[in-house]
């Protein structure tokens, strides 16, 4: 298959990507791919540390496959040696806990079953750098050492952190830039694709590549993206992540939560939608564009239908305030029932809708606290509500539960 005029693939590159080292360089080699019918050789590395796939890591991930789709050959790394030195990219200390072999080997099949839902893995090249970093002699390690100076891996912002901080920068932490800049030279990459926070790796293994009188790699970078909160980078720890294995109507309820500011950056970042429909999605109804934007991702990694029921599902339950089709069970003992009532903020504290009695005093002031399947309001704090088995229960649209009474 031929491969598209320059521009048009640049267009393609260039979409949700903050930076291009140099970029200049990235049209010649596209240039220079389109004459000889040869696709560039795109670069990405993964340590396998332990890691669910959620939309954030899904950005480098959905430019590879772009670039499948331009004609051009993943390459991925699996870090497998790398992962037993650990990242320091953006730590101002060291890791605690290196990983042993097998377990690094074990996290590799996990994450690569889970890559698999983004890029074409059939038609991606998959390499573990221990192939070669296992066969090395340690007169070869010294050589490659002899490559990079110590004041050079000093100007790595959080080396430098550490240095002035009088933070320990142990030995093998070093190697790591090294360890990732030879790769590049192994597999004599293209392009290598990942964060910001990749630059200096990015721009060392250019100097190694040139030094082997290789073609230098190019660095596509792009933004990292902002969680649920809309204010930090997502992460499953920060609990402001949507997961790419989640179910999809779990997915569609966190993409109702995606703040206004940050929708822009969803849609280019995570759909193929085009950007004159993005923009038309954005200048009506935020709910409408949220829908939008879930449709579109939920679609990718599940299925069209499943995402247009998560949608409808998300409507009744939610948006037209009718009941959820599902509601956890909640016990509650009878020996805590006086004569089968319960005072209804105590009711709430109970089965855990509120953490506690000011919170449930707060809820129901506010007019968010209800009862029953017609979602009669509660009143008062002290209100006595009936407790039997079947009691519906909301505390918002988001709270809600069936209680058990047992005995």
């Amino acid at each position: 298959m031929p491969f598209l005029p320059v521009e048009e693939q640049l267009a393609v590159i260039r979409r949700g990507v903050e930076k291009i080292v140099p970029e200049n360089e990235l049209a010649a080699k596209l240039s220079k791919s389109r004459e000889t019918n040869t696709p560039l050789r795109i670069k990405y590395g993964i340590d396998p540390t332990g890691i669910d796939v959620h939309l954030g890591h899904t950005v480098p991930l959905r430019k590879i496959r772009q670039l499948q789709e331009l004609g051009h050959q993943a390459v991925i790394i699996i870090g497998n040696y790398t992962a037993l030195v650990g990242d320091p990219s953006g730590r101002d200390h060291a890791r605690s806990k290196r990983l042993t072999a097998e377990e690094v080997e074990a996290n590799a099949v996990d994450y690569l079953n889970q890559v698999g839902k983004v890029i074409d893995l059939s038609k991606a090249e998959v390499h573990r750098n221990g192939d070669w970093f296992g066969s090395m002699s340690f007169s070869e390690i010294l050589q490659l050492c002899g490559k990079v100076t110590v004041a050079q891996l000093l100007t790595r912002d959080d080396f430098a952190k550490r240095f002035v901080a009088e933070t320990p920068i142990f030995l093998h932490e070093c190697l790591y830039p090294v360890m990732q800049a030879w790769d590049s030279v192994v597999i004599k990459s293209d392009i290598e694709l990942g964060g910001t926070e990749q630059l200096y790796s990015f721009m060392l293994a250019r100097d190694l590549q040139t030094a082997q009188k290789l073609s230098p790699q190019v660095g596509v970078m792009s933004p990292i993206l902002v969680g649920l909160d809309g204010v930090r980078r997502m992460g499953k720890s920060l609990g402001n992540y949507i997961g790419i294995s989640e179910l999809p109507f779990d997915m569609m309820k966190k993409f109702m939560q995606v703040p206004d500011a940050i929708m822009r950056m969803y849609f280019e970042l995570l759909t193929d939608l085009p950007l004159s429909e993005i923009d038309a999605s954005l200048a009506g109804h935020p709910k409408t564009a949220k829908t939008t934007l879930a449709r579109a991702v939920i679609s990718q990694y599940h299925s069209a239908t499943e995402a247009e029921a998560s949608a409808t599902r998300w409507q009744q339950e939610v948006g037209d305030g009718g009941l959820p089709t599902e509601f956890p069970t909640v016990q509650l003992s009878q020996s805590k029932l006086i004569d089968g009532k319960l005072g209804a903020a105590r009711l709430l504290v109970e089965t855990a809708l509120t953490p506690s009695t000011s919170d449930a005093r707060r809820a129901i002031a506010q007019g968010g606290a209800y009862f029953s399947e017609s979602k009669a309001r509660i009143e008062t704090h002290d209100q006595l509500i009936s407790v039997e088995t079947g009691l519906l229960l909301f505390v918002g649209k988001k709270k809600f539960c069936r209680v058990e009474v047992t005995n």
